[in-house]
């Protein structure tokens, strides 16, 4: 059975962290292990919650020197593309849900400097994202139903990303396939199984019942043996 073709990359969601002690929680994702920093933004429309908008990017931006993952969980996610751009991120993924011209807004996040990401939400089928695939950069594969961290993640999903990785490996094979919600030491080894080299992880690595280092590592031990099977 083949290994996964792309290194497993973890990406601790600081939208479960303690914004008390943001600075100090970050910092220790970063020396733990964390290979990117997902930032979760949240309108109050396109899902039921607030979150943080490009300040917060900035802040984290003078944090640390990891990627910054910026996820728009937002509608008309054009009007702050720039301003997302601005304040740091070097990935921005828009749901696929909330842009009427997806072309053209991929398009402006390539064109703005920063890598360019899709996300589909659970109930959103595969073939949404066919004719957008050559132009991505990532695919964001939603594990829960947006708008809240430490939710449960949906089995059904490990289904759902041997499809997506089907047509990954059809249409652009560099591209990665990221997954968000729900993932921990239980199910990292299925989600990594069935095609994703991108984790989001919130309350897997935010918790008390060890550091963000510590929790990073046991994901990693976790999936270690984990080997690709999307036939």
């Amino acid at each position: 059975m083949p290994q996964h073709p792309r290194p497993l990359k973890l990406a601790p969601s600081i939208l479960t962290a303690d914004f008390g002690r943001l600075a100090a929680a970050i910092q220790a994702a970063d020396a733990g292990g964390a290979d990117y920093i997902h930032l979760d933004v949240m309108d109050g429309r396109f899902v039921p919650n607030i979150s943080f908008g490009p300040t917060i990017v900035r802040t984290v931006r003078d944090i640390t020197a990891k990627p910054l993952d910026v996820h728009l969980m937002i509608e008309e996610p054009d009007r702050y593309l720039a301003d997302f751009a601005a304040a740091g991120a070097n990935l921005i993924t828009v749901h696929a849900e909330a842009c009427v011209h997806l072309h053209r807004t991929l398009q402006t996040v390539t064109e703005l400097g920063c890598r360019a990401g899709v996300a589909i939400n659970p109930a959103t089928p595969v073939e949404m994202i066919r004719e957008i695939l050559p132009f991505v950069d990532m695919v964001l594969v939603m594990s829960v139903n947006p708008g809240f961290g430490s939710q449960r993640f949906i089995e059904t999903t490990t289904n759902k990303l041997r499809r997506v990785c089907h047509l990954i490996e059809d249409l652009n094979p560099l591209c990665d396939l990221e997954v968000d919600g729900g993932v921990d030491v239980h199910n990292i080894d299925d989600v990594v199984r069935s095609g994703a080299n991108v984790v989001v992880v919130g309350s897997a690595v935010f918790n008390d019942r060890a550091t963000p280092g510590e929790n990073l590592h046991a994901l990693r031990e976790a999936a270690r043996g984990a080997q690709w099977q999307i036939a």
